[in-house]
């Protein structure tokens, strides 16, 4: 069993459709960073920036990680990662027993179709997707992270793959680690010139 399970990836890869097949097969729990009550300003006045409200977010998202984890849950899934943040994860989470799930895909035409055929729609920017997956079929993989090559596979495929990949690797609990420059992720929040 992990402490965590990380799975990051572009919009429309399938991360959502993976924590919730993982859900399922766990019977654990799922954090995602839609589940962040609304929030406006902190005090009613001030404008909202999206580097404050990328910050809030994954402040949030890491302070119910920590709360399950904290409670006895294992196999807690997150998803819904500003891919900057992946390179945080094993900083963050030095020490516990976790995995991220790097989802990639080399057809681009696989990949505009999953976005178009969202169930719950969600942002559909395509240059968005094309640049994120690029980014990350080049980056090397981080400390306890395996990527799972999404391209042609059915759901259940990459489910059963995920499942495979948390049961039979090792995660390591000490390491050294360099976070790699910003440039080698995509962030949505520095693309927009939000921070």
């Amino acid at each position: 069993m992990k402490d965590f399970i990380f799975i990051i990836g572009t919009s429309g890869i399938g991360k959502s459709t993976l924590a919730r097949g993982l859900l399922e097969h766990y019977k654990t729990t799922c954090v995602e960073q839609w589940m962040v009550p609304e929030f406006y300003t902190r005090d009613g006045t001030e404008e909202m920036t999206g580097e404050l409200e990328e910050r809030t977010c994954w402040e949030n998202q890491l302070a119910m990680l920590f709360c399950f984890h904290r409670l006895g849950y294992k196999n807690v899934i997150a998803s819904d990662i500003d891919d900057l943040r992946t390179g945080d994860i094993p900083i963050i989470f030095k020490g516990y027993n976790f995995i991220t799930l790097k989802l990639v895909c080399h057809d681009t035409e696989q990949l505009e179709a999953q976005m178009r055929n969202r169930p719950n729609g969600g942002l559909k920017d395509y240059n968005l997707q094309r640049n994120l997956n690029e980014k990350n079929l080049k980056r090397p993989l981080l400390i306890n992270e395996i990527e799972i090559d999404v391209t042609g596979l059915r759901e259940n495929d990459v489910l059963q793959k995920a499942i495979d990949s948390i049961e039979s690797t090792e995660s390591l609990l000490e390491y050294d680690y360099k976070k790699p420059p910003k440039e080698m992720f995509y962030s949505y929040v520095c693309s927009h010139r939000l921070r």
